[in-house]
């Protein structure tokens, strides 16, 4: 293919992981470099086949793929790469409703954010990039309730129920796809930091050798390495991977040294450069991150590559 030219087909995102993984908050600030008008971001929550209701009468999770129109996404997903629209169901979390479909066009670039998308061999098929999202479980739990009662009309101990609830489904179903991934973001606390839930947090990528992933050498090598660490390791399933991680006390000289490291190797987006790294914190005030700015614009990376040709292995 030759240099720099675009391939013919939308650019497929995927983003997975276990409910308040914070999957919407990555997926906002990569739509936001991108261009809110190049960018589709679904949730796949809205592919639920029952109310809150009826899965409450039912005895079945959200989380288990019998409750989600998964063919439907399949096709859904499918459709877009095509070029060609869809009718998307949606999903009430207010009310734990089906409201009425909504009618989407493809753009340049469509995220695909939820619980299933790497479900099903057809769907994985479609992906130019995947990436889980597995934080640390107990700072999952925090995030989880602090959504849920403050945006979905839940108690606390609705939420901490419901979660103990779901925890075979999650087993079954939601952690099994990690291995599908090209990148597991991992956020976690630093040591001896038990309450921090947002601008400090440390997080680690698990990069896997199935997407080209960018040489970050010269910050590596340039001066201090406090900060940010890359390490040759081995996952879970045995198979080698590079580790990156970031510190949450990570200065500003050096946090924007490696944002401009990235933006150097991406020249052909040059102009979509935004201020990210954005988030909500538990005090419902916008913050800062620089963990999680650079993990937008890592993932980014890898979207703007693939859409010139630079896929997954």
């Amino acid at each position: 293919m030759p240099k720099n030219k675009r391939v013919d087909h939308p650019i497929i995102l995927g983003v997975v992981g276990d409910s308040a993984a914070g999957k919407s908050t990555i997926s906002a600030g990569i739509a936001q470099i991108l261009g809110p008008e190049r960018v589709v971001v679904i949730c796949t929550d809205d592919y639920h086949r029952y109310s809150r209701k009826e899965r409450a009468e039912n005895g079945i999770s959200a989380l288990d793929p019998r409750a989600n129109y998964i063919d439907i996404l399949e096709q859904d997903i499918q459709r877009l790469r095509e070029w060609k629209p869809i009718l998307k169901p949606i999903y009430n979390h207010h009310n734990g409703g089906l409201d009425a479909p909504e009618y989407i066009e493809p753009r340049e670039y469509v995220i695909f954010e939820g619980l299933l998308g790497y479900w099903t061999r057809a769907m994985r098929a479609n992906y130019d990039v995947k990436i889980y999202l597995e934080p640390e479980e107990d700072l999952r739990r925090k995030w989880k309730v602090q959504r849920d009662t403050a945006k979905r009309g839940y108690t606390v101990e609705d939420v901490l129920k419901s979660m103990d609830k779901r925890k075979y489904d999650s087993i079954n179903f939601i952690q099994p796809q990690r291995t599908f991934a090209d990148i597991v973001v991992n956020f976690y606390r630093p040591e001896g930091k038990s309450e921090e839930s947002g601008a400090r947090l440390n997080v680690r990528h698990i990069l896997r050798p199935t997407l080209p992933h960018p040489d970050l050498t010269p910050i590596l090598e340039a001066g201090s390495k406090k900060g940010l660490r890359l390490d040759l390791a081995r996952d879970i399933d045995g198979k080698p991977v590079d580790v990156l991680d970031i510190s949450g006390d990570i200065d500003d000289k050096r946090a924007q040294s490696m944002e401009d490291l990235l933006w150097s190797l991406i020249p052909e987006a040059q102009h979509l450069r935004e201020n990210v790294g954005r988030f909500t914190d538990d005090k419902n005030k916008q913050a800062l991150s620089h963990p999680l700015a650079l993990s937008q614009l890592l993932i980014t990376y890898h979207i703007v590559k693939a859409a010139l040709g630079h896929h997954a292995i």
